[in-house]
């Protein structure tokens, strides 16, 4: 049942990449498109909010990503269905198997592989950096790559995180903020900090987008029904995070 529930959300998607235009105009002043500003030999931990999944499926595919995937039935066919769009994937979530997922993540990543991390996932809050890309990047010595996909049109669905499905024939416009390295034997403090840098990057790719694309961004808020007080995730982090960045190495 797995395999066949799997199967038939990759060939919905795939259909639905066909039509979908990747906007990578915003990466055409990194030295490469893909690993930003970092040479296309190192490892690197991508990071993104969680109800923007189905648009960095379609972006990172077929590139040998790593993803933590949960250890739940539906974690099941999500593990099948990135391994049928070129992803691996590592079993646990922050509630169950995280150790072991992440032991498999930096084992992969030393091996040469990148990874991924759905950065307020499983459950949220929704927009809320936690600290698990962090940890990984600390363990593993790879550099977190924030990246912001906003498509214009899309479906949000009643979850905790407003989960987007790209419409038909939609744009979706890719978003690169500086890398952020975390270094081995982290404290929890250099954890933290990287962390509050982590979202003020997010935020900022965000809020770049809504002042770029106004009239887009205000009518895809009244069809997702968001009150006002959620339809800015940017308030004070961006100065919190800089205030207590100090002790990570960004480049």
């Amino acid at each position: 049942m797995t395999r066949w529930w799997a199967g038939l959300a990759t060939l919905v998607l795939r259909i639905l990449g066909w039509t979908i235009r990747l906007d990578t105009s915003n990466l055409r002043d990194l030295p490469d498109p893909l690993h930003g500003h970092l040479p296309p030999t190192t490892p690197i931990i991508y990071t993104f909010w969680h109800n923007q999944i189905l648009a960095a499926t379609l972006f990172f595919q077929r590139r040998g990503i790593v993803v933590m995937t949960s250890q739940s039935r539906d974690g099941d066919i999500i593990a099948e269905v990135i391994r049928r769009f070129g992803f691996g994937a590592a079993r646990g979530s922050a509630t169950r198997g995280s150790v072991t997922a992440l032991k498999a993540m930096v084992k992969a990543i030393r091996q040469g592989a990148d990874a991924a991390f759905t950065i307020d996932g499983p459950k949220g809050p929704r927009y809320r950096a936690k600290d698990g890309a962090a940890m990984l990047a600390s363990l593993s010595g790879a550099p977190i790559q924030p990246v912001c996909i906003v498509t214009e049109r899309h479906w949000t669905l009643n979850t905790w995180d407003a989960f987007r499905v790209p419409k038909p024939f939609t744009v979706g416009h890719v978003f690169y903020g500086p890398p952020i390295w975390v270094r081995r034997g982290a404290t929890a403090e250099d954890i933290a900090a990287a962390t509050a840098r982590l979202q003020a990057e997010l935020d900022t790719m965000l809020h770049r987008w809504e002042t770029e694309h106004p009239s887009q961004c205000r009518a895809a808020q009244r069809r997702a029904g968001a009150p006002p007080s959620d339809r800015r995730v940017l308030d004070s982090s961006p100065t919190a995070a800089a205030e207590t960045a100090s002790n990570v190495e960004t480049d």
